[in-house]
């Protein structure tokens, strides 16, 4: 059976920035990487290559140009973790212990959490840019009018933003080539309003307005019909007026009602946030949570990322059990915590550090060339960064900010956050 002092589960962004940190405070640590993936993505611009402004080609680099030459790299997939006899079993049937273990398998996503979408997805319009941008951007090009229905589901998800962003650059593309007066640009979410931080949802009902784009509150997907090309929603509430839907009015969508509580609509596009889950290794642990509507993600205490039954255990990224957005933002004010509080277990220092305090960031893309970037705590407290903040009103569409997320965040995520400096 092999042993580390430190095995880190995922070689995404979360576990390759607390492997590079760690080992920036101290070469001597004996880390292992379980990751089975070849390559490594900069997934954050794949809504850009879903709009034809991004090369894919440019978020895609070896998973062994990345990772720490420290590091032992285990090329496979862990199927289950063992945190009573401190081992984690692999795929090949292989066992490795540890002292000290770091959860980072990201998620996982769920085509069968919609009936008929694991058949529909990549082709006759229905398409995703968290599954293949390339497609998104095929599509958009060949739409010729009709319904664009772009579409949240009710599981937490990578960037909550994300289905927000290529709608309304795909509203853009469509003012641009002549298609909105034939277009109906639609979002329908499970949520109750379009943004959980209000000095950003004001900005995104303009966009909103700006585009006539349909908004469909309390709509949770649960089937798709692609021979037919519709998408079934259950209704799961209204606001207090029994509104469901702005800028709809006259149902020129073509909204299909049936029974009390499921609405039909028809589309030629047909863009998804799929659903997305733990993965079952993680799931079906016992560090995961047990009930309640976290079940099945990392349990971890809110501030410190340390597991609440296992102290030898902590957590980070989009795996990680917390009521903020799951983002590579979220990855960078966590990873200093993480490496914090082992380097104080090392030492057997009791007092751990507490110092997270929910921090993501959506860069919210409202068009070509604009972009809103919203940064926020936990309760949807804004947490804007005092420094840009000084400069630049961030809850209105900027092309500074568009400039950052197109050409700044890349440079920040390859050359500083994965070696470690930022």
């Amino acid at each position: 059976m092999k042993e580390h002092q430190i095995i880190i589960i995922g070689g995404g962004t979360a576990g390759i920035t607390v492997a590079a940190q760690l080992l920036k405070k101290d070469k001597s640590l004996d880390i292992a990487i379980i990751e089975p993936s070849e390559k490594h993505y900069y997934q954050p611009a794949w809504t850009l290559v879903g709009a034809g402004t991004f090369d894919m080609k440019k978020t895609e680099r070896t998973e062994a140009s990345v990772m720490p030459d420290e590091v032992k790299w285990i090329k496979e997939y862990a199927s289950s973790i063992e945190p009573d006899e401190n081992k984690v079993s692999l795929k090949n049937g292989v066992d490795v212990k540890y002292e000290y273990l770091i959860v980072a398998p990201g998620l996982s996503i769920d085509l069968d959490g919609v009936e008929g979408l694991r058949e529909a997805m990549g082709k006759d319009g229905v398409c995703s840019n968290y599954i293949d941008p390339e497609y998104t951007w095929e599509v958009l090009q060949n739409f010729k009018g009709g319904n664009a229905l772009f579409t949240q589901p009710a599981t937490p998800i990578k960037c909550g933003g994300a289905p927000q962003k290529i709608m309304y650059l795909a509203a853009e593309y469509f003012q641009k080539h002549g298609l909105a007066d034939k277009t109906n640009t639609i979002f329908a979410t499970p949520g109750s309003v379009i943004f959980g931080v209000k000095e950003f949802a004001k900005t995104l009902m303009k966009v909103v307005n700006r585009h006539n784009i349909a908004v469909k509150y309390f709509h949770k997907l649960y089937k798709i019909d692609p021979k037919e090309k519709k998408a079934y929603y259950k209704l799961t509430a209204t606001d207090d007026s029994q509104c469901t839907s702005i800028n709809d009015d006259d149902n020129r969508v073509g909204e299909e009602v049936i029974g009390d509580a499921t609405m039909v609509i028809k589309y030629e596009m047909l863009h998804l946030a799929p659903p997305q889950k733990s993965p079952d290794f993680v799931a079906k642990s016992k560090i995961a949570v047990q009930e309640g509507g976290n079940k099945g993600w990392a349990e971890v205490d809110h501030h410190t990322l340390q597991n609440p039954n296992y102290p030898n255990v902590f957590a980070l990224g989009d795996v990680a059990a917390l009521p903020t957005a799951k983002t590579g933002a979220a990855v960078r004010k966590q990873a200093p915590v993480v490496t914090e509080n082992i380097l104080h277990m090392i030492k057997n220092e009791k007092k751990l550090s507490d110092a997270y305090q929910g921090y993501s960031s959506c860069p919210l893309v409202t068009g070509y060339g604009k972009m809103v970037l919203a940064e926020f705590g936990y309760g949807n407290k804004r947490m804007s960064d005092p420094l840009i903040s000084k400069f630049v009103d961030v809850t209105k569409e900027n092309y500074s900010m568009w400039i950052l997320k197109k050409y700044g965040l890349p440079y920040l995520y390859w050359n500083l956050m994965l070696k470690g400096k930022a």
